[in-house]
């Protein structure tokens, strides 16, 4: 018997170039015994409740494609289900932070070739009160950039779309006077905006996250950007984040496994670039190896190995 795919897709991310490809993506899992039921989102959260609602022992292999959003909408759908299937991913969105974290192939076919294999990463997922995200969840400035920037920008300009957006909105930085309590410490501040991640990029951006990431080890890499008091002060965050590193005095970084945020007014939040809601509390939990995710074999060796590095660089360390 021929083994059962779910295959959601989403026609419209990054350049829509996923309709030249389909044939060639639907032959691949064809030739490799796939049944393939097809389904192209319609909507913002239809992809969630689709595979939130799958019949149990069914399906084999549910796989995506389109961006971040995609992901984190079936991803999320995955969390609420009893039966955890494993999940293959096509990336065809702007900026696709998590597959180049994971090291999945950019071209279209190669990636749908990566769904269809044998191996496979427990991935750390993340919960953010009664939601679930991926690889961000973030406050403050740039973060609405995403959801935001209309699709026709997105597809045109890519990652630099969000850069483009958000200068615009350097003269006008909202602060949020938060507590924070993380790692047994409590912080009580402004901060202009902030981070709980679980990927090696963010926006496009390598090393945006920290030194040392791993994507299966039960944390997060948190930062928060404190309130500037003068423009000399809001220049120096800008240029320690243009050179990508996270040490200044500004900035409050971590490596944890549970954040719990509380404020007076409600702040709204993205989760995997997408609008989260907005909330006065937050409480945001690492998900240890929670989902299976398909990759290439010669990936898996080298993520492998490098987990290895940065876990022996700890351990000497220590």
């Amino acid at each position: 018997m021929r083994k059962k795919m779910m295959f959601i897709f989403n026609p419209f991310a990054g350049k829509a170039q996923i309709k030249n490809k389909l044939i060639d993506i639907l032959d691949i899992f064809t030739k490799n015994d796939f049944e393939i039921t097809i389904y192209p989102t319609q909507r913002g959260e239809d992809a969630m409740e689709l595979i939130r609602d799958l019949p149990e022992g069914i399906y084999e292999l549910v796989v995506c494609s389109g961006g971040d959003g995609t992901l984190d909408q079936v991803v999320t759908g995955m969390m609420k289900r009893q039966e955890k299937i494993p999940i293959g991913y096509i990336p065809t969105g702007s900026t696709n932070d998590f597959a180049n974290s994971l090291k999945i192939p950019k071209n279209i076919v190669k990636a749908a070739e990566v769904t269809v294999g044998n191996d496979y990463f427990l991935s750390d997922i993340g919960s953010f009160n009664h939601d679930n995200f991926v690889y961000i969840a973030a406050f403050g400035i740039f973060t609405d950039v995403s959801y935001q920037t209309k699709q026709e920008v997105k597809n045109i300009l890519g990652h630099a779309a969000y850069i483009l957006e958000g200068v615009k909105r350097l003269s006008s930085i909202r602060s949020y006077q938060l507590k924070i309590e993380c790692n047994g410490e409590i912080i009580e501040d402004e901060f202009i905006f902030g981070m709980v991640t679980n990927s090696i990029s963010v926006g496009g951006f390598k090393n945006m996250t920290g030194k040392n990431v791993l994507l299966d080890d039960g944390l997060f890499e948190a930062a928060f950007i404190k309130k500037p008091n003068n423009p000399i002060e809001l220049q120096e965050i800008i240029a320690t984040l243009l050179i990508e590193d996270l040490n200044s005095q500004y900035i409050c970084s971590y490596k944890t496994n549970r954040v719990v945020f509380s404020s007076e007014e409600a702040i709204p939040w993205t989760l995997d670039g997408e609008f989260g809601g907005e909330h006065k509390e937050a409480v945001i939990i690492n998900n240890k190896q929670a989902l299976s995710i398909k990759v290439d074999l010669e990936q898996k060796l080298l993520i492998q190995q490098h987990n290895e590095k940065e876990n022996n660089c700890t351990d000497t360390s220590l």
